[in-house]
């Protein structure tokens, strides 16, 4: 890839107060703007954990892991990146706590730092830049905006501070610092609070740091008073506090910080020029959204990973719901997604027939045995009454397994992920997982990343990409088995898509059925506001003309 000359400047975004504050929608949102005005613009994500990337973690232990082009598995914000700025974030884009320790005790132990002492500070940071610093060389951005994860004040972020701060230091004209943190309304002093703001704000001066704007997130708009008392107490100009009240979709964040007219407040901090602002497709979008006459329209998720102690989780499934959203929008609807837990259906089956009040089902990504009984069950509802439904990876593997069971007649057929003496194993490992799993191998060994798909003609998946040959992004280790194929395909199951590379299975659909698509890659990746994914736009389709 050939380098674009430019000079590129960088935004550090940074949390105050609580976690899960928004930083990662105010990082898209403001890339968003800077691109809207005519400037290249990238993110990058740092996460403080130790492990190395995401794939190990359970999705309710830090949400849902999204996987990039290049198979890296990573944290969810980079797929609001991806969203907003509508276009590819790379391997590079991401860096752990684990992932940079890893490479400086790999190259300590090649002797790359030529028999020195190798310290934390100041070998630690100077990774962390040369990481950043390799982003901008490699794809020339006029931005990139840096999200620090967790919240200032924390142990586990300190070094990437202090990269920032080292980075400030060298080319303090080029570096400026975002803090974003949070300003309660306690219910029963009825008054928004600044005092935890103004913590925030000195432990980041405690660092090295000032900060240059303040998002000011809260439930409700900011007033004056508040604003002045954060600008006097935090050493930021009053109108340099930006006001972040709770909206119903993240995608009015742009709109929203535009009316503090925050893009054009950044530009003259480079001494830069507004090119202009072409947020009129986003503004188009943000009125489906908001329209009071959006019907709605209602989509079950049967899924697991749902609840963390008393509180439900969407975040473990956030790329499908978005991906639901934008199809739904381009119909003009406004999706209502209910969250349906499989051990229900497999306790009380009669419960099933409340998935005929809904429009479209979707069993998502997962892995284990709990809840599989519960999903085949809903799958066979779907199946006999002509209820649209897509299953996405674990959706397409265990829709297999439902029809070889209930159609083909080969009782007990399975996984072997569930079962394996299973007689009839119609899905299986992949060959080169098995030693994989023997080794225990299990971080970021899976297939991962973007794979070729072939699309056979006249299939719906063909009329849906409107193309033969596509490109969707994976994340398993288990697979259609082609020793079944023909047997399934003689009782009506077509093999839509192929990997031309291994022969693998990747779609299979009914014709016979309005909408009965699994998919064994996850098309939620790829999906965009302003560029639904076909396959959700097809099954949302489907679903608009259910009964």
């Amino acid at each position: 890839m050939s380098v674009i000359k430019s000079k590129t400047r960088y935004i550090f975004v940074i949390g105050g107060v609580i976690s899960g504050v928004g930083k990662g929608v105010v990082t898209a949102s403001i890339s968003k703007i800077l691109q809207a005005k005519g400037y290249q613009v990238t993110a990058i994500k740092i996460d403080p954990y130790v492990n190395v990337d995401a794939g190990t973690m359970n999705p309710i232990e830090h949400g849902e892991v999204f996987v990039t082009e290049d198979g890296i598995e990573t944290d969810q914000d980079l797929g609001n990146y991806e969203r907003f700025l509508d276009q590819n974030i790379y391997a590079d884009n991401y860096m752990t706590t684990g992932r940079v320790y890893e490479t400086v005790i790999r190259r300590e132990r090649n002797l790359g730092y030529e028999g020195r002492c190798v310290q934390v500070v100041p070998h630690i940071p100077q990774e962390i830049i040369r990481r950043i610093k390799k982003v901008a060389r490699k794809y020339g951005p006029d931005f990139i905006l840096i999200e620090v994860g967790g919240t200032v004040g924390e142990y586990e972020n300190i070094l990437f501070l202090e990269a920032a701060r080292m980075m400030h230091l060298e080319r303090p004209q080029d570096v400026l610092f975002v803090l974003v943190s949070y300003l309660p309304v306690p219910k029963k002093l009825g008054e928004m609070k600044t005092k935890p703001t103004q913590h925030a704000s000195r432990a980041l001066n405690k660092a090295g740091l000032q900060a240059d704007f303040i998002i000011a997130r809260s439930e409700y708009p900011l007033d004056r008073i508040r604003r002045k008392k954060l600008s006097i107490f935090c050493n930021v100009r009053e109108k340099d506090v930006i006001s972040a009240p709770d909206i119903d979709s993240i995608y009015e964040a742009p709109l929203n910080f535009e009316k503090d007219k925050l893009g054009k407040k950044i530009l003259n901090k480079f001494n830069l020029r507004d090119r202009g602002d072409d947020l009129n497709d986003w503004e188009k979008l943000v009125k489906i959204i908001r329209s009071n006459e959006s019907q709605r329209l209602n989509i079950g998720i049967i899924g697991k990973y749902f609840t963390t102690g008393s509180f439900a989780l969407s975040d473990s499934y956030i790329s499908v719901i978005e991906a639901i959203k934008h199809a739904s929008w381009r119909y003009g609807h406004n999706p209502r997604i209910h969250w349906l837990d499989s051990k229900t259906y497999q306790k009380y089956p009669q419960k099933l027939k409340e998935l005929k009040k809904l429009n479209g089902i979707i069993v998502p990504g997962g892995f284990g045995k709990r809840g599989i009984i519960g999903k085949i069950k809903a799958i066979e509802f779907c199946r006999k009454n002509k209820i649209p439904y897509l299953g996405l990876c674990y959706g397409m593997q265990l829709a297999v397994i439902e029809f070889a069971r209930n159609v083909c007649g080969l009782k007990n057929a399975d996984s072997t992920e569930i079962n394996p003496k299973t007689p009839y194993p119609v899905i299986n490992i992949l060959p080169e997982q098995k030693t994989k799993i023997q080794k225990r191998q299990y971080g970021g060994s899976m297939r991962l990343g973007a794979y070729p798909c072939h699309l056979i003609k006249n299939s719906l998946s063909y009329r849906a990409y409107k193309c033969s040959e596509i490109s969707e992004r994976h994340r398993h280790r288990y697979e259609f088995n082609n020793e079944f194929k023909e047997i399934l395909e003689n009782k009506g199951l077509v093999c839509s898509g192929i990997n031309p590379e291994k022969n693998l299975v990747e779609i299979i659909e009914l014709p016979s059925h309005p909408f009965f698509v699994g998919t064994q890659f996850h098309p939620e990746f790829k999906s965009r506001p302003l560029r639904p994914h076909p396959l959700f736009k097809q099954f949302i389709k489907a679903s608009l003309s259910k009964n």
